[in-house]
């Protein structure tokens, strides 16, 4: 498969294909767990338990069979024009919502400055959309603004407002745009506070929805950058290294029914404004009120109305920062959760394609997964105290006793299985890198495979902790508490052990309490237990440890070796707006629009 897309009939057999892969593995693993309940004669625990560990090893089979995808086909760009001349006329939307000014609007410039290298004549305008609600922010926000202004000489290409009312948040902010100036524009390129985008990239998502009219949303594979502690790190190599080829995998099943992530994309404003208003769901948040994950509703419903939603994965150029430690990420990913939950009220929506149906069915499942899990641990603890004493004198008057066979290889081949699916996508990515020299950017073929049994020990000492925090989320929603919208923490992440310990106190006192149930009603499980349960009574320590900064080589990613043009722009621009200094000798007026008119 050697297409940037399959083909209708390929996109078809693809995801059938992985279906049926996903399927088989879930039902050897439920096919294994029965003969390993058997031994001892089924029981309806033991039939509950198969059906959890077939719904759990299906979600872990469908994202290895996403990685085989990835690995057997290569990121190639759709057919366009490079070097063709940009007719239309584009914005760069960049919301705010109490950030650091000079952090987010030296991005602006970073950008701007990378799009003059270009030396391209092509309009591009900035528009700095602000649902600020600290007045020292906004007042702070303006005068920045101003510099901004000054500096590049942005008179009629920068706009700067501020909503009074953050209704939506922001997906609303958004539509506000939309509405009020949308139609000054042909074409949006999307960001978040912290993305930042090379010119040459932005020029080029401009030319392939010339190139493509059908094209409503193009959606890049940002990189993680400037992670600093342990945790960000091993996100960061996560993103560069392994999220290439799942999104490759991505890109080739979802074909025309692609994903939005909310950022670092471009989409097409008419489109964008005939095909994605979002009215408020019935009822109060969690499940009613504004979409929270707006971003997989916008890509259904253009999806909808017969627009292209593509991802390509060949894009390079695209960055954003990411958490510094787990308790933030937490904390985002409880927002997420709400949002992709709040989503069972739209999967039912009249019109949508099957894919965007089953899109939100994988974002519900992605978060409750985790309940399974739980579900089957806690069933196999309780195993034990139900089960029927084992008869050793099955048949009558028969003087030698009978012993049941052992079905420890079925349990051990179960347990291979389920660890295999975990484990080997990212070790035949590793191989596979190190073969096409792609490990080279990653400090070379044996470090990169480091760094990936490195990311390996990693995520299983933060999974048990991350599954109970994801898990907490869940709960949280489906008892109708509303998270609500925090704000992202930026900058040093660096957790102290009491600040660790009131974030993670409830994850200990689970894993001691769960640990002292399995030594006392099944301590045949405390060897399987022990990787789960220390982890989570070493939560704090893991909290502590993990955000603070990382040393050395291991986990390196490219633009560490090699800083990315906008990124040193944007470090130049940021250490020089930093520095006390004067305040420019220009100064604008601040708050600033674009053209109003309604698209």
């Amino acid at each position: 498969m050697s297409r940037a897309h399959p083909s209708r009939v390929g996109l078809y057999g693809l995801r059938g294909l992985a279906l049926a892969l996903s399927l088989l593995a879930g039902l050897g693993a439920f096919w294994l767990f029965l003969q390993f309940g058997d031994a001892d004669g089924l029981d309806i625990l033991d039939i509950t338990r198969a059906v959890l560990i077939l719904i759990s090893t299906l979600w872990l089979a469908w994202g290895a069979v996403q990685a085989l995808i990835g690995l057997t086909t290569f990121a190639r760009a759709p057919a366009y024009d490079p070097a063709a001349p940009i007719r239309g006329r584009t914005v760069v939307l960049v919301p705010v919502y109490n950030e650091d000014p000079v952090t987010t609007f030296s991005r602006v410039a970073a950008m701007d400055a990378s799009l003059a290298g270009c030396r391209d004549p092509a309009e591009v305008h900035f528009a700095i959309l602000s649902d600020t609600r600290k007045e020292d922010i906004a007042a702070r926000e303006v005068e920045t603004f101003a510099r901004l202004v000054a500096e590049r000489d942005g008179v009629g290409r920068f706009f700067y407002r501020r909503r009074e009312n953050n209704t939506g948040k922001k997906a609303g902010n958004i539509e506000d745009f939309i509405t009020r100036s949308g139609a000054a524009y042909d074409y949006a390129v999307i960001l978040d506070a912290d993305s930042l985008m090379e010119g040459a990239t932005i020029l080029q998502m401009i030319r392939r929805m010339e190139a493509e009219p059908r094209l409503g949303l193009l959606q890049t594979l940002p990189k993680v950058i400037r992670a600093r502690s342990r945790f960000g790190r091993a996100m960061q190599f996560s993103a560069s290294f392994f999220s290439p080829i799942f999104a490759r995998g991505l890109a080739m099943m979802q074909g025309e029914t692609g994903p939005f992530w909310g950022h670092n994309a471009i989409v097409r404003v008419r489109a964008f404004a005939e095909s994605c208003g979002l009215p408020a769901l019935r009822g109060r948040p969690p499940f009613g009120g504004h979409v929270m994950s707006h971003d997989y509703v916008e890509a259904a419903l253009l999806a909808r109305s017969n627009w292209i939603v593509r991802l390509d994965d060949d894009l390079g150029g695209s960055y954003e920062e990411g958490p510094e430690n787990i308790v933030d990420h937490a904390k985002r990913d409880r927002r997420w959760c709400q949002g992709n939950l709040q989503h069972s009220r739209i999967i039912g929506a009249p019109g949508l394609k099957p894919w965007s149906r089953f899109v939100f069915a994988q974002g519900i499942m992605a978060y409750i997964a985790p309940l399974f899990w739980l579900g089957f641990l806690a069933a196999s603890i309780v195993a034990p105290l139900i089960a029927p004493p084992p008869d050793y004198f099955p048949e009558p008057y028969w003087p030698f006793p009978y012993f049941p066979p052992s079905s420890a290889s079925k349990a051990i081949s179960l347990a291979i299985g389920v660890f295999g699916l975990l484990l080997l996508p990212k070790i035949l990515i590793a191989l596979r890198a190190g073969i096409t020299g792609r490990a080279r950017g990653f400090g070379g073929a044996g470090l990169a495979l480091a760094s990936t049994l490195g990311e390996l020990a990693f995520s299983s000492l933060t999974a048990p902790v991350l599954l109970m925090y994801a898990t907490r989320s869940v709960l949280q929603v489906m008892l109708g508490r509303d998270g609500g919208w925090p704000t992202n923490n930026r900058g040093d992440g660096s957790l102290s052990l009491r600040d660790s310990f009131l974030a993670s106190h409830w994850i200990l006192t689970i894993g001691l309490l769960g640990l002292g149930a399995t030594w006392t009603f099944a301590p045949g499980l405390l060897l399987w237990l022990l990787p789960v349960g220390l982890p989570m009574i070493g939560a704090p320590l893991i909290l502590w440890w993990s955000s603070h900064p990382s040393s050395g080589r291991l986990m390196s990613v490219p633009a560490e070796y090699q800083i990315p043009p906008v990124v040193a722009r944007h470090d130049a621009v940021l250490a020089r707006w930093s520095a006390p200094e004067a305040a420019p000798e220009a100064t604008p007026p601040g708050p600033q629009h674009p053209e109003t008119a309604h698209a």
